[in-house]
């Protein structure tokens, strides 16, 4: 089942992520990294910034987590993470069809430019990747990220 996370469930979402993304490690600028990848003082800026996070739950237990952020004139699908447990088991697709079906605005998702296999599955489910020019002028157009994660990321959207 998916669902809005409730407010309540902040721990758990926090947890998901940090499991998760230690497939980045080695994969993302070391300059970039860090442990915990996010700390809950940044997990609750982003949802004071207005990422609205949806989860993945079977038989009560939360499997992923997905955020949606409405942007000026997109939205922006943000920390996609599904427990390394059960990566491959189709929860991160349902996540994304879920939130980005039947949208009315551009969806675009930033990811790392070596973590192939995020912008693969982002390919295999209808996304492209912008160019280096575009990417550049989206990423700081509308992401609040420091400029070295502007360097090291691309840009994917489902509308051209």
């Amino acid at each position: 089942m998916i669902r809005k996370c409730l407010d309540s469930e902040i721990k758990i979402i926090n947890e998901i992520i940090n499991d998760a993304s230690i497939a980045y490690k080695g994969y993302i600028p070391d300059d970039r990294w860090k442990e915990p990848y996010m700390p809950m003082e940044e997990l609750i800026h982003e949802i004071k910034d207005g990422v609205v996070f949806y989860c993945y739950e079977e038989n009560g237990t939360i499997l992923g987590v997905m955020g949606i952020q409405d942007v000026k004139d997109v939205k922006l699908i943000r920390h996609a993470y599904v427990r390394t447990l059960k990566r491959k088991s189709g929860i991160g697709t349902q996540l994304l069809h879920f939130l980005t079906d039947n949208q009315d605005k551009p969806i675009l998702i930033g990811t790392w430019k070596d973590a192939v296999w995020a912008i693969d599955f982002y390919l295999k489910n209808g996304f492209r990747q912008v160019s280096q020019e575009e990417k550049n002028i989206l990423l700081r157009t509308y992401w609040n990220i420091p400029e070295r994660q502007v360097e090291t990321s691309v840009v994917l959207s489902n509308r051209t």
